[in-house]
């Protein structure tokens, strides 16, 4: 193989730093929603946040799928009323006069 006639020195591809920066619209873009954000977080309900122990936090979770159960519990039962009859009572001649038959 031939040695190359090459001059430039070849760098590598490799490198830490953004190839592609952003665009001053990009920023402002950004900018314009953080801003936004900003004032849509009302200050006084944030201090007014309750942080629940894991006690209340569990308590609360069963309350919670017991609340979930008893509605669901409800809708099924809603419209299954039973209705009771009374059943003839079957015979054994009856039954075997229905194998005969087959």
């Amino acid at each position: 193989m031939a040695p190359s006639t090459r001059t430039s020195v070849r760098y590598s591809t490799y490198s830490m730093t953004p190839t592609v920066l952003t665009s001053d619209s990009a920023t402002a873009e950004i900018r314009d929603i953080e801003k936004g954000l900003d004032r849509m977080e009302n200050k006084a309900l944030s201090q007014q946040r309750v942080v629940l122990n894991e006690e209340k936090t569990a308590y609360f979770s069963k309350l919670a799928l017991g609340a979930k159960l008893e509605r669901a519990l409800d809708r099924r039962m809603s419209s299954q009323d039973a209705v009771m009859r009374k059943r003839p009572r079957a015979t054994s001649e009856a039954v075997l006069s229905e194998k005969e038959k087959a």
